[in-house]
């Protein structure tokens, strides 16, 4: 009876939860696609997916973890689908956070060193770069050890210095 009860309020707490982290899903997703429209489908597609499997998730207190690593997974999953694509980046809008006054070449020069990475590299450029988190924080989304993610973070950025060597894109 208490199951039931508890039941209507699932659909109500995952849409407060979603509410409060969906800029940072929407920042995201737009990384990986640089496309407003198919940034909305990964979303969506993510919180239909979410909303599936809520019941299932055993700590409520990690939700924007949990979301961000389903929207990393919906993102890969669509860029796979549609890898005969080529993405054009939107300048006219502004989706990460303060990149630090960096100038408009050397942020072209870094987002096309970031189109050469694989998908599955790109979410360990976008957490610690566009949304600043730690390696500890990394670590639960991407659900790894840290030392694991700390080691293919710096190798990433080895493989990203390469493609910067000309750009000298300050902070990498």
């Amino acid at each position: 009876m208490n199951e039931l009860k508890a039941q209507p309020q699932v659909p109500q707490r995952f849409a407060e939860q979603l509410q409060d982290c969906r800029n940072n899903l929407f920042r995201k997703a737009y990384c990986y696609v640089k496309n407003e429209h198919e940034a909305l489908e990964i979303v969506s597609e993510a919180t239909y997916k979410g909303y599936l499997a809520f019941g299932r998730m055993k700590t409520p207190q990690y939700f924007e973890t949990w979301m961000t690593r389903i929207v990393i997974n919906t993102a890969i999953d669509h860029l796979n689908r549609n890898k005969r694509v080529t993405y054009m980046e939107d300048h006219s809008q502004s989706y990460a956070g303060d990149e630090h006054a960096v100038p408009l070449e050397e942020k072209l020069d870094l987002y096309q060193a970031l189109d050469r990475l694989l998908p599955e590299e790109k979410a360990y450029i976008i957490l610690k770069f566009f949304e600043d988190l730690r390696f500890k924080d990394m670590a639960d989304i991407l659900e790894l050890p840290e030392n694991t993610v700390k080691t293919r973070f710096y190798r990433i950025i080895g493989k990203l210095k390469a493609h910067l060597k000309d750009g000298e894109v300050e902070g990498i």
